[in-house]
Protein backbone atom coordinates (compact mmCIF):
# COMPACT_ATOMS: atom_id res chain seq x y z
CA UNK A 1 0.00 0.00 0.00
CA UNK A 2 1.57 3.35 -1.00
CA UNK A 3 2.11 6.34 1.25
CA UNK A 4 1.13 9.65 -0.35
CA UNK A 5 2.57 12.91 0.98
CA UNK A 6 0.09 15.78 1.31
CA UNK A 7 1.88 19.12 0.95
CA UNK A 8 0.28 22.38 2.00
CA UNK A 9 0.78 25.59 0.02
CA UNK A 10 -0.41 29.15 0.53
CA UNK A 11 -0.68 29.53 -3.26
CA UNK A 12 -1.48 26.10 -4.59
CA UNK A 13 -2.10 27.40 -8.12
CA UNK A 14 1.46 28.74 -8.26
CA UNK A 15 2.85 25.56 -6.68
CA UNK A 16 1.16 23.39 -9.31
CA UNK A 17 2.78 25.45 -12.06
CA UNK A 18 6.19 25.43 -10.38
CA UNK A 19 6.23 21.69 -9.68
CA UNK A 20 5.30 21.04 -13.32
CA UNK A 21 7.96 23.34 -14.75
CA UNK A 22 10.80 22.72 -12.30
CA UNK A 23 10.39 19.12 -11.22
CA UNK A 24 8.44 17.54 -14.09
CA UNK A 25 5.29 16.63 -12.17
CA UNK A 26 2.04 16.20 -14.12
CA UNK A 27 -1.18 17.65 -12.73
CA UNK A 28 -3.83 14.95 -12.37
CA UNK A 29 -6.64 16.73 -10.52
CA UNK A 30 -7.50 20.20 -9.22
CA UNK A 31 -10.46 21.11 -7.01
CA UNK A 32 -11.32 24.71 -6.23
CA UNK A 33 -13.77 25.32 -3.42
CA UNK A 34 -16.27 28.10 -2.94
CA UNK A 35 -13.46 30.47 -1.88
CA UNK A 36 -11.95 30.22 -5.36
CA UNK A 37 -8.63 28.73 -4.31
CA UNK A 38 -7.29 25.20 -4.67
CA UNK A 39 -8.53 23.12 -1.75
CA UNK A 40 -7.10 19.88 -3.15
CA UNK A 41 -4.89 18.87 -6.07
CA UNK A 42 -3.02 15.77 -7.16
CA UNK A 43 0.20 15.48 -9.15
CA UNK A 44 2.08 12.51 -10.56
CA UNK A 45 5.71 11.83 -11.40
CA UNK A 46 6.13 8.36 -12.88
CA UNK A 47 4.29 5.98 -10.56
CA UNK A 48 4.42 8.36 -7.59
CA UNK A 49 1.65 10.71 -6.51
CA UNK A 50 1.55 13.74 -4.23
CA UNK A 51 -1.50 15.54 -2.89
CA UNK A 52 -1.55 19.28 -2.32
CA UNK A 53 -3.87 21.86 -0.90
CA UNK A 54 -4.31 25.33 0.53
CA UNK A 55 -5.55 25.00 4.12
CA UNK A 56 -6.63 28.62 4.44
CA UNK A 57 -5.49 31.88 5.97
CA UNK A 58 -4.00 30.47 9.18
CA UNK A 59 -1.42 28.33 7.39
CA UNK A 60 2.23 29.45 7.23
CA UNK A 61 4.56 27.77 4.75
CA UNK A 62 8.14 26.72 5.60
CA UNK A 63 9.58 29.86 3.97
CA UNK A 64 7.57 32.08 6.32
CA UNK A 65 8.36 29.87 9.31
CA UNK A 66 12.05 29.99 8.45
CA UNK A 67 12.46 26.25 8.92
CA UNK A 68 11.98 23.03 7.01
CA UNK A 69 8.87 21.12 8.03
CA UNK A 70 9.21 18.14 5.68
CA UNK A 71 11.69 16.70 3.19
CA UNK A 72 10.37 14.99 0.09
CA UNK A 73 12.61 12.34 -1.52
CA UNK A 74 12.02 11.64 -5.21
CA UNK A 75 13.68 8.80 -7.11
CA UNK A 76 14.45 9.66 -10.72
CA UNK A 77 16.06 7.83 -13.62
CA UNK A 78 18.37 10.72 -14.57
CA UNK A 79 19.39 12.96 -11.68
CA UNK A 80 21.49 15.25 -13.89
CA UNK A 81 18.53 15.96 -16.19
CA UNK A 82 16.29 16.57 -13.16
CA UNK A 83 18.89 18.96 -11.74
CA UNK A 84 19.18 20.91 -15.01
CA UNK A 85 15.41 21.21 -15.27
CA UNK A 86 15.02 22.38 -11.67
CA UNK A 87 17.86 24.90 -11.93
CA UNK A 88 16.67 26.26 -15.28
CA UNK A 89 13.13 26.71 -13.90
CA UNK A 90 14.45 28.78 -11.00
CA UNK A 91 14.33 26.27 -8.15
CA UNK A 92 16.56 27.22 -5.25
CA UNK A 93 19.33 24.63 -5.36
CA UNK A 94 20.36 23.71 -1.82
CA UNK A 95 22.78 20.94 -2.76
CA UNK A 96 24.55 20.32 -6.07
CA UNK A 97 24.43 16.77 -7.50
CA UNK A 98 26.83 14.54 -5.57
CA UNK A 99 27.47 10.84 -5.06
CA UNK A 100 26.41 9.55 -1.65
CA UNK A 101 28.10 6.76 0.31
CA UNK A 102 24.90 4.70 0.23
CA UNK A 103 24.92 4.41 -3.58
CA UNK A 104 22.74 7.32 -4.64
CA UNK A 105 23.56 10.46 -6.61
CA UNK A 106 21.33 13.28 -5.42
CA UNK A 107 20.70 17.00 -5.36
CA UNK A 108 18.63 19.20 -3.09
CA UNK A 109 16.22 21.97 -3.99
CA UNK A 110 13.64 24.17 -2.33
CA UNK A 111 10.39 25.29 -3.91
CA UNK A 112 9.18 28.91 -3.67
CA UNK A 113 7.22 28.22 -0.47
CA UNK A 114 10.22 26.61 1.22
CA UNK A 115 9.44 22.90 0.95
CA UNK A 116 12.66 20.86 0.79
CA UNK A 117 13.10 18.32 -2.01
CA UNK A 118 15.82 15.75 -2.76
CA UNK A 119 16.02 14.04 -6.14
CA UNK A 120 18.17 10.93 -6.32
CA UNK A 121 19.23 8.19 -8.68
CA UNK A 122 20.68 4.82 -7.69
CA UNK A 123 24.17 4.57 -9.16
CA UNK A 124 25.39 1.44 -7.35
CA UNK A 125 24.15 -1.11 -4.83
CA UNK A 126 25.73 -0.67 -1.38
CA UNK A 127 24.96 -2.90 1.59
CA UNK A 128 23.72 -0.96 4.63
CA UNK A 129 26.63 -2.21 6.74
CA UNK A 130 29.09 -0.80 4.20
CA UNK A 131 28.00 2.79 4.90
CA UNK A 132 27.31 2.59 8.62
CA UNK A 133 23.59 1.81 8.66
CA UNK A 134 22.09 -1.04 10.63
CA UNK A 135 19.12 -3.25 9.92
CA UNK A 136 16.80 -4.78 12.49
CA UNK A 137 17.77 -8.27 13.63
Amino acid sequence: MPITPYLLYEDCDAALKFLTNAFGFEEVLRYKGAGGYVNHAEMRLGDSVIYMGDPGDDYRNPAKLGAATVLVMVSVEDVEAAFERARDAGAEITEEPADQEYGERRFGARDPEGHAWYFSQTIREVAPDDWGATTPA
